[in-house]
């Protein structure tokens, strides 16, 4: 990487204030919030703190640009044109927007420039491809009458984005939005709002119309819970935690009965056989896939079901790939873990850790606060043993470098593993058994199953979950239906 990222941080200008209606503007209260930076726990800047009165305000500069039809009437190529430009100033400004995510949120600056920044591209290009390709239908009826079924834009748009890949989980909600000829309100985490605001003026520049894209900073109690409970927002869009999803299925119940799109938890079972094959490959991949992102990914493989008849020396595998993720500083380019979001965060981790050996879990690595010097927020990458599934570590979503492993003896038994959560994200197989893996893929309760993998989707891949996972797909062409309603037109001859 040669980008020297440091020297970079004292050219940094921060975007606080919400954009409305194509403008920066403080918040209607006035009030602001702390964004602190994980890495030392310093304040990088206050962040205008959005309540009602300015959702109200950026929900009506939405339907107003949504009614005027400058987007949500003009002719796909015109948006798809748009988009690509706004996908090119933001490839422009690559290297600032990483500094950015890495500053706000603690992940490594490989991570940020090699991953989320690309990815956020590469998804509204997707997308804006995507724009004149979604074709309406004629449905077979009878000879003496038509029948039509077209997509129209469902209206304004309430995204409601997490942390964890601040502008990666904002642009699958902007791209297939936009595209589809939506405005959009998006509110990030009140822990990383600096990248999604930085954008809204980019996607200003690109020629997205006043009012079209919008960005509320504040936290959920106020800023969120208005824009779930707004009579004029059509849709929300939500990625996060299972328990704030079910508050927005009941807004959307005691308003408008606005559509619900949920990408909530996870808790994905990583099953691994003893025909697995190379154990130590398994193993790294198995490490890698947890400990990525620190371990603040929803479908991070964190509940290794092991083969009783390898356990043990799989475990000791695991462990030994869990070192190189030891913690250390995001901006260093050489660095594979950072941070955790914020000190709440570390704390929430490690009270489960905590539990984990209350319950009578072996700790097999790690499971302790480190450089505690920096002020900031550091998990040595953990591994547990010994756990029964029944265990709160094994049944909660812990949103940290953590992962617990459970002994099983048959496929019967796995499949019974894997399925006793209420998630349903994602599902991980590991045999040499091509029947097996076609048997019990179809058997594992998850949207996504991955085979010998815990990595396999991209934008072409729709993503979302079963059970208390959620309600919908993100990625894909998929996504675009969600974002459109679908009507039909009977003409009689």
């Amino acid at each position: 990487m040669s980008t020297d990222y440091r020297s970079l941080i004292p050219t940094l200008s921060y975007r606080n204030q919400a954009f409305i209606n194509g403008k920066h503007v403080p918040a209607a209260s006035g009030k602001t919030f702390d964004c602190v930076s994980p890495i030392d726990g310093k304040v990088l800047t206050r962040v205008a703190e959005c309540d009602s009165e300015d959702v109200n305000r950026a929900v009506a500069a939405a339907r107003a640009a949504f009614e005027k039809g400058s987007w949500s009437t003009c002719h796909p190529a015109k948006r798809k044109k748009t988009l690509l430009k706004f996908a090119d100033l933001i490839a422009k400004h690559k290297d600032e927007l990483a500094l950015l995510e890495t500053l706000d949120m603690g992940k490594p600056i490989s991570v940020s420039a090699g991953g989320d920044i690309p990815g956020s591209i590469q998804c509204i290009q997707w997308y804006a491809e995507a724009a004149d390709k979604v074709y309406d239908e004629i449905s077979p009826y009878r000879p003496d009458s038509v029948s039509l079924i077209t997509r129209e834009p469902i209206g304004v748009v309430a995204a409601v984005v997490p942390w964890n890949y601040p502008l990666l989980m904002a642009s699958w909600k902007l791209g297939p939005a936009l595209a589809a000829g939506n405005s959009i309100i998006i509110k990030p985490a009140e822990q990383s709002p600096l990248t999604i605001l930085r954008i809204a003026e980019l996607a200003s520049e690109a020629g997205i119309p006043d009012g079209v894209f919008n960005v509320l900073p504040g936290f959920g109690e106020s800023a969120g819970q208005a824009l779930g409970r707004h009579m004029d927002v059509d849709m929300i869009a939500f990625t996060g935690s299972t328990q704030v999803g079910k508050f927005f299925l009941r807004y959307a119940g005691e308003s408008n009965m606005k559509h619900v799109s949920l990408e909530t938890g996870g808790k994905s079972p990583n099953i691994v056989f003893a025909d697995a094959g190379d154990l130590d490959h398994v193993a790294k991949v198995s490490a890698d896939g947890v400990f990525f992102n620190s371990g603040q990914s929803c479908n991070a493989p964190t509940r290794i079901l092991v083969q009783d008849t390898i356990r043990d020396e799989f475990v000791a595998l695991v462990a030994k790939h869990a070192k190189p993720w030891t913690p250390a500083d995001p901006l260093d380019p050489k660095t594979t873990m950072g941070a955790v979001v914020d000190r709440d965060q570390m704390e929430r981790v490690l009270g489960y850790i905590d539990a984990g050996r209350k319950e009578g879990a072996t700790v097999a690595a790690g499971g302790a606060q480190v450089r505690q010097d920096t002020g900031g927020a550091y998990i040595e990458p953990t591994v547990f043993t010994a756990v029964q599934n029944s265990m709160k570590i094994a049944q909660e979503e812990i949103f940290g470098p953590v992962v617990v492993a459970v002994a099983f003896k048959d496929e019967a038994e796995a499949v019974r593993l894997a399925n006793d959560s209420i998630y349903g994200l994602q599902a991980n197989l590991w045999t040499r058994d091509v029947s097996r893996a076609h048997k019990l893929s179809r058997q594992l309760k998850a949207g996504t199953v991955v085979v010998n993998n815990v990595w396999g989707s991209d934008i072409t891949n729709p993503f979302g979950g079963y059970k208390q996972s959620g309600i919908g797909r993100d990625k894909s062409l998929h996504a675009m239906d969600k974002y459109c309603q679908v009507k039909n037109t009977f003409i009689q001859l």
